[in-house]
């Protein structure tokens, strides 16, 4: 396949399950496009997805040679699905506007997973504006200087057009571009106390509305894999990487209309996850 099948970037969490939400946020547009269908027109949705996912990955790879995902190691956790931890989720949040102040222990690193697969694979990575703070607040402070340069290099203005979106990481006008991604259970496969690796099986929309959009939105299902490491006082991203599925039989819901989405979107508000 091409350049998105199987590749790494940044990122790691732990725990054993299902994700409980809580806490709606303000309206935030979540996601990152990796999916695939049989219509003729989302052939191009496969290309974008491909294009972000392997973008990501690259940018983080950097010059140097690609790491193998860590796919399971010794003296990893037994697994169990998730349940309520009857823990609140934390309150606090960064000026990037994303959930920090995780706690020190496996289900601290699941609740981080689960929040930064979220904002590592949203609209708002494509925008110059808004990216540094994310990489910022997500990533470990040693990975930042050169992710931030290479994320610059990658999201080109060349890349934002592939996509559909202008320099600034905009739709064009009467449009909205999609990507939002929903953490369906966490699982932790590897922790140490200062290190874990959690995998964050999501599904997600991702897509540009507009009534000629060669991108419709449409959903996907992946999990992530993120290795986390515990610095300044909280979970950070050292590495992720990302696989397709597990992905249920396709429903028969009626599609909406381009107009619904959009609508959606805006109306609806994103989550703080807490394990």
């Amino acid at each position: 396949m091409s350049l998105g099948d199987d590749h790494e970037s940044s990122g790691g969490y732990g725990g054993t399950g299902h994700t409980r939400t809580r806490l709606p946020d303000s309206g935030d547009a979540f996601g990152d496009p990796r999916r695939r269908s049989s219509s003729r027109s989302l052939v191009t949705v496969v290309g974008v997805v491909v294009l972000l996912i392997a973008a990501i990955a690259f940018a983080n790879r950097g010059d140097g040679d690609a790491s193998s995902s860590t796919e399971g190691s010794a003296g990893k956790p037994e697994t169990s699905a998730t349940a309520p931890s009857g823990k609140r989720p934390v309150t606090a949040k960064s000026a990037a506007g994303i959930p920090s102040g995780f706690a020190q222990d496996q289900e601290g690193a699941e609740s981080a997973a689960a929040n930064y697969a979220v904002v590592l694979v949203s609209a708002d990575i494509l925008k110059p504006a808004r990216r540094p703070e994310i990489v910022r607040q997500v990533f470990d402070a040693g990975k930042v200087p050169e992710l931030e340069k290479n994320l610059d290099r990658v999201y080109s203005k060349a890349f934002l057009e592939k996509v559909g979106l202008d320099a600034n990481g905009d739709a064009p006008k009467g449009s909205t571009y999609v990507s939002r991604t929903m953490p369906v259970g966490t699982k932790v496969t590897d922790f140490s106390g200062s290190t874990a690796t959690v995998e964050v099986w999501c599904t997600g929309v991702f897509g540009m509305t507009g009534e000629s959009s060669q991108n419709p939105v449409t959903n996907d299902w992946f999990t992530m894999t993120l290795q986390l490491r515990w610095a300044d006082g909280d979970w950070k991203v050292d590495s992720f990487s990302q696989k397709e599925g597990p992905a249920p039989v396709n429903g028969d819901n009626r599609v909406s209309t381009s107009e619904a989405i959009s609508k959606a979107v805006e109306e609806f508000g994103g989550f703080t996850y807490a394990r």
